[in-house]
């Protein structure tokens, strides 16, 4: 039932955050001689004027793909991580995090790679004249074709530098609000405290790694045009701060932020009210216990989140 509700509150976190997501990749990765957007709103408001509202959803295959087996690594490294560490302390919730990101990286990387190029794919266009992927899958297929395993895994360190700090200092974020919090069952404002823990621990997560996520940004999305800017991570972020200084590491942050609080929002209130309604008989003891288990996904990281 852990498993089941991580993915319901995942989905729904997917759904709620996406088009802050598509307006942050764009932000991050557009030409700083020609951008094509101000700003956060002007990015949301261009997106919907040219390309619709579907604009806000493209590649949200992806993620919905990769969300089940995402899940399941995280539910089971956490887990089988707190229980060989013992105790539950916050430093262990750090490292159980910490292990849990780690490995659902072998997902998480491909899941945003093709996130990102479909993102990408018609921008300012209405009505795309030619599409380079049909879908997220079809995505994924072509770049494999074209540049096997190295491709489909492109951005693989970036994302394990985000995703190993992020995913643990998620969860320290949570546990220290919610002992804070401590609310109960009858509690009436358990809820409202479930859900301000896990929105206020998305962001925390957030600005601990988003540097490193514009890096990983930029290197996915680099060859989109079929030409390449970067040949590693390090010409990356040379070439970055070169051209744009050190504010480059804050481009789309702002959507970030207004994404990272009602997709952890909604991912916790999914998680809680289904599990609280399928263990009715045997409800959690205080606000800690189930949703230490439901992981929030940004990208998500706790983004995802």
């Amino acid at each position: 039932m852990d498993f089941l509700a991580g993915c319901l509150g995942g989905a729904a976190g997917v759904l709620v955050g996406h088009p802050f997501d598509t307006v942050k990749v764009r932000l991050q990765v557009q030409s700083v001689d020609k951008p094509l957007y101000r700003g956060t709103y002007h990015c949301f408001q261009s997106i919907i004027r040219q390309e619709t509202m579907l604009g806000l959803y493209k590649g949200i295959g992806s993620p919905m793909m990769g969300l089940t087996f995402i899940n399941a690594i995280v539910f089971g490294v956490q887990g089988n991580t707190m229980r060989r560490l013992g105790e539950d302390t916050p430093l262990n919730q750090f490292l159980a995090g910490a292990a849990a990101g780690a490995i659902q990286c072998v997902i998480c990387c491909p899941m945003e790679l093709a996130k990102t190029r479909m993102q990408m794919q018609g921008t300012g266009e209405k009505k795309s004249s030619r599409k380079m992927y049909k879908n997220s899958l079809d995505c994924l297929a072509r770049i494999y074709q074209r540049e096997g395993l190295r491709g489909v895994n492109r951005g693989m360190v970036t994302t394990l530098i985000r995703e190993t700090p992020g995913f643990g200092v998620y969860f320290l974020a949570y546990d220290l609000l919610t002992r804070s919090l401590g609310c109960e069952p009858e509690d009436p404002y358990m809820i409202p405290k479930l859900l301000f823990a896990g929105g206020m621990s998305g962001i925390a997560s957030w600005l601990s790694t988003y540097p490193v996520d514009v890096i990983k940004s930029r290197l996915q999305a680099d060859g989109v045009g079929g030409t390449y800017q970067y040949s590693s991570i390090m010409d990356c972020t040379r070439k970055s701060i070169q051209r744009e200084g050190w504010r480059v590491f804050t481009r789309g942050l702002t959507s970030t932020l207004l994404r990272a609080f009602p997709v952890n929002a909604a991912t916790f209130a999914t998680v809680t009210l289904f599990l609280l309604y399928v263990r009715s008989d045997d409800a959690p003891k205080d606000c800690e216990t189930a949703p230490h288990h439901a992981q929030i996904q940004q990208q998500a990281h706790p983004s995802s989140l």
